[in-house]
């Protein structure tokens, strides 16, 4: 084991570079396999020009088995080196998606999502003897089911206009200035991915500062998209060519001002503030009136924090949801005190305190 450089590439193979990195000490890992595509034929376009496919020799592998023990030392490795409460994302296609999920179960990964990045310009079946293959899967798993992993929800639901992000991403393939060519306008990696995916797995699942390892890092679209977002990464592959690409690359990114990285905090990260204290610091006092938005429900603050209406005596939350026969009340948003005849929601109290302490 060594000390590994954060914000660097490593030439070598993937998986004795990963042997040497030390054990727990990643906090997310982006993996972009050879997807053992096993491309047999030529293929031309109706006008019988060459598609230009994935035919590189890091793609082509002798047989399923030889695949899967392949696959089976790094998704091993990457388990080793992933912190307890660190996620792992894998992308592939239906050619060995299916493969690397069963062993990510395998080694006792907990998946939690799969997604499907649904191309918004995919190459067309020049053949026409099959659906056009327009989707690629990613699988985002935890190390454990226990895992107390990150996921920065109410970003992502901002992000997608106060709407959940679902499980379907429509995202364009990588191509236009994006798309990084040789001095004879080639693109210099069949695969490079595009900056918008990498965006939003990084968005989603970490937090600035965090330390992401890409163990296929090609022209580095991780590093440059973890500098951009404020974190490290640290990235592994065994083409110079890629590497030197990579690098230049990211020299050009510029990293987020700090200010600007802050993301929505999830509620469960505030400090719980309990209805009791604000009547033990006189903020809110016994015998004061609570009452419904339009003043029609009214109920009384008792000494020990419970509340008394229409005889249901409890919690703020228990007894909310009684008056209005629903399973479920959240109290701080549902009460209000009235200040000058002006109704103001208990919850404002809550957030003074908040914000002051």
């Amino acid at each position: 084991m060594e000390e590994i450089k954060i914000n660097s590439i490593v030439c070598g193979e993937t998986i004795s570079e990963l042997k040497k990195i030390p054990d727990e000490s990643i906090d997310c890992i982006f993996a972009d396999p050879p997807y053992n595509l096993q491309l047999e034929n030529t293929l031309f376009r109706p006008n019988q020009t060459l598609v230009n496919g994935v035919d590189d020799t890091w793609d082509q592998f002798e047989n399923l088995n030889h695949y899967d023990k392949f696959c089976n030392k790094w998704i091993s490795e990457c388990r080793r080196v992933l912190k307890k409460n660190g996620t792992l994302w894998v992308i592939g296609t239906y050619h060995n998606i299916f493969r690397i999920g069963k062993i990510i179960q395998d080694k006792s990964f907990w998946i939690l999502n799969d997604i499907i990045w649904n191309k918004k310009n995919p190459m067309p079946n020049f053949k026409g003897t099959r659906f056009t293959n327009a989707h690629e899967t990613l699988i985002w798993a935890a190390k454990s089911k226990k895992s107390k992993y990150t996921f920065n929800y109410n970003s992502l639901k901002c992000f997608n206009d106060d709407k959940q992000m679902r499980s379907d991403w429509d995202i364009s393939i990588c191509n236009g200035t994006e798309r990084i060519k040789d001095e004879n306008g080639h693109k210099v990696h069949s695969t490079q991915k595009p900056e918008s995916l990498l965006f939003r797995i990084i968005l989603s699942s970490t937090n600035p500062g965090d330390l992401i390892l890409d163990p296929f890092f090609g022209t580095g679209t991780t590093g440059a998209v973890a500098k951009k977002l404020g974190r490290n990464f640290y990235g592994i592959d065994k083409s110079k060519k890629y590497i030197d690409v990579a690098e230049n690359r990211i020299k050009r990114i510029k990293k987020l001002d700090d200010t600007y990285l802050k993301t929505i905090e999830k509620k469960r990260s505030e400090k719980r503030i309990p209805f009791g204290y604000l009547i033990e610091n006189g903020i809110i006092e016994p015998g004061m009136k609570l009452f419904d938005s339009k003043s029609k429900i009214e109920a009384s603050v008792m000494v020990d924090g419970s509340i008394n209406c229409k005889n249901f005596k409890g919690s703020i939350h228990s007894v909310g949801a009684k008056i209005q026969g629903a399973e479920s009340c959240n109290g701080w948003s549902f009460w209000h005190v009235k200040i000058e005849n002006k109704l103001t929601p208990i919850n404002h109290f809550r957030e003074k305190i908040r914000n002051n302490n």
